[in-house]
């Protein structure tokens, strides 16, 4: 069995396609990789879409859940199983105060960009708690017209370029298919590895992050500032394959 203790997954594009719900044949796997192995799960996503979109199908026992760790909204929070219930472990939340410039930005970043309001699917913006996202068609939008708005990021790029200037404080990063993430300055996917190495006692060295988007600009990238071993994947089919590799 490999070196490996602790094996961090992304969630949209990797465990599952974007914003669609965990397949039978992933939870199985991952529920067998539970009894050998820890397992995290980081994304952008907040908790309540962890729970419909992820934990209600796994259906582990208790005690294998206790080697599951889930890391809402970029690694801000991390959530843990505790007593038979789902606890938050440590949060990184913004102030009212915080929301509402970081509010004020988006609007006019979005005004400077001549946006186009229309059609949308759901929220545009979201609040997190420790994450303001945005999501081009709307939080609600399905997965083939999200593929086909901004393959490119050229659109969020533009909009990113305003909200640096205007909130250089805080963490501005494009996401997904079609999401623009803001959290506290120096909250990303590395800040999440490593406190979920402080919090499991596994040195980062030990563990190893699947996500299909570690390329230079993708959301998963921030993940290799920690120095943990990363293996990029296409889609769910490949992540599949890395978890039979774990179970060897």
């Amino acid at each position: 069995m490999s070196k490996c203790k602790l094996i961090v997954f992304d969630l949209d594009g990797t465990l599952s396609e974007s914003k669609s719900e965990l397949k039978p044949d992933m939870a199985e796997a991952l529920g067998k990789l539970l009894k050998v192995k820890k397992v995290a799960v980081i994304s952008g996503a907040a908790f309540p879409q962890f729970e419909w979109q992820f934990l209600k199908h796994m259906t582990s026992p208790i005690e294998d859940l206790a080697n599951l760790f889930i890391l809402p909204t970029d690694g801000t929070q991390l959530w843990v199983m505790k007593e038979g219930t789902w606890q938050e472990a440590y949060e990184k939340d913004f102030t009212e105060e915080e929301k509402a410039k970081i509010m004020a930005a988006f609007d006019t970043a979005l005004h400077a960009n001549n946006f186009n309001f229309e059609g949308l699917t759901g929220k545009l913006i979201e609040d997190r708690k420790s994450e303001i996202a945005f999501s081009g068609l709307g939080m609600d939008a399905t997965f083939e017209p999200k593929q086909a708005w901004d393959p490119d990021q050229a659109k969020r790029k533009k909009i990113t370029d305003v909200l640096i200037t205007l909130i250089p404080e805080f963490e501005v990063r494009i996401g997904g298919t079609t999401t623009i993430e803001v959290t506290k300055k120096g909250l990303d996917k590395a800040y999440g590895v490593e406190q979920l190495s402080k919090y499991t006692h596994i040195p980062v060295s030990e563990m190893l992050y699947v996500g299909d988007a570690l390329y230079e600009g993708g959301n998963d990238e921030s993940a290799k500032k920690s120095g943990i071993e990363t293996r990029q994947v296409s889609g769910p089919s490949e992540t599949m394959e890395v978890i039979e590799q774990q179970m060897t």
